[in-house]
């Protein structure tokens, strides 16, 4: 475990951390409780229905749509990581998280958000088979292939989350333990931390930076062809139906890579505090109840599922 020093230079163990989270009295306080219920109220609710509406109606039993269900079960994730601990801690004296609580929020925080971003990779690729090779796409984006792509997704979401984690909590904590921030996140450690972070900044830079860079070049290129394909077609109808589906998508990725960016791949996050609080909400609750809603009132399909669920229920529910 990480060690502290006090005034006398004495080595003393570090047993948790305290998370300032947003200044403010109670009234104050009291208004960010009820905002952050219910922005995770609603990711929840969305979420859930998203996954629900997609596994139980066969007609949404396609690779893009299961991708869209582990994306939404990775958003409610994401969201589940941060909020809970959030809203107790609004109306705590305490606001004490754990050294292993702290390292497990923070693991698990960067384990969502970079499979998020391969996902939201692996949905332009999808996007770009079915648009600019439609025969080919049943045998290239068959079940085991998308099973494949979801694990790949989750796997370098874990590679780059055991590498932050494990470079981030060897750190030696000597100034504070106090995080000025309302989760455990590199930028607010790498301020209370007494040894070279530089290794660490670098760490953060590179890798988020590189991903970051990776996925928006092949987003780019599948777009780049589906754009190319879409000017060559001659029917409106298909056209208008391609843009809704592929804008749902654009409009997710421009939202949480531009929040991503903000926060980790540029130098001077790691200064602003502040700033990174509110961009830190936007892209762990905001974002996460803005997908299922991007998706839903955009896209026919799920619109058409979530009549037809409705009116299957309704029907059961008169036959009681």
């Amino acid at each position: 475990m990480p060690l502290q020093t006090n005034g006398n230079l004495s080595k003393v163990y570090v047993q948790g951390f305290v998370l300032e989270g947003f200044a403010g009295g109670l009234e104050t306080q009291a208004l960010l409780f009820a905002v952050f219920l219910a922005l995770y109220m609603v990711t929840v609710l969305g979420n859930l229905l998203m996954i629900i509406v997609i596994t139980l109606d066969a007609q949404l039993h396609s690779p893009m749509y299961f991708f869209l269900k582990n994306l939404s079960f990775v958003d409610l994730c994401y969201s589940s990581v941060i909020a809970p601990n959030a809203l107790a801690n609004f109306f705590s004296s305490s606001k004490v998280i754990t050294f292993a609580g702290c390292a497990t929020q923070f693991f698990f925080l960067s384990l969502m958000a970079t499979t998020e971003g391969f996902l939201l990779g692996v949905m332009a690729y999808d996007r770009f088979m079915a648009i600019c090779s439609p025969l080919r796409y049943p045998s290239t984006m068959c079940q085991s292939a998308c099973t494949r792509l979801v694990l790949g997704a989750y796997c370098g979401g874990c590679f780059n989350s055991v590498v932050q984690t494990s470079f981030t909590f060897h750190l030696p904590f000597c100034s504070s333990n106090r995080i000025n921030h309302f989760f455990c996140d590199v930028p607010p450690l790498l301020q209370i931390a007494c040894g070279n972070t530089a290794i660490n900044e670098l760490l953060m830079f590179g890798i988020c930076g590189l991903l970051l860079v990776a996925v928006t070049i092949v987003i780019l290129i599948s777009y780049g062809y589906i754009t190319v394909t879409i000017l060559r077609m001659g029917s409106g109808a298909g056209r208008r139906k391609i843009f809704s589906t592929c804008g749902s998508h654009m409009t997710a990725v421009t939202l949480f890579f531009g929040t991503l960016f903000v926060m980790y791949a540029q130098p001077g996050a790691i200064e602003s505090m502040e700033q990174g609080k509110v961009v830190s909400v936007f892209y762990t609750l905001v974002i996460p109840m803005l997908n299922p809603l991007i998706y839903s009132l955009r896209n026919k399909d799920v619109k058409e599922a979530l009549w037809r669920l409705g009116q299957k229920h309704m029907a059961m529910w008169r036959m009681c």
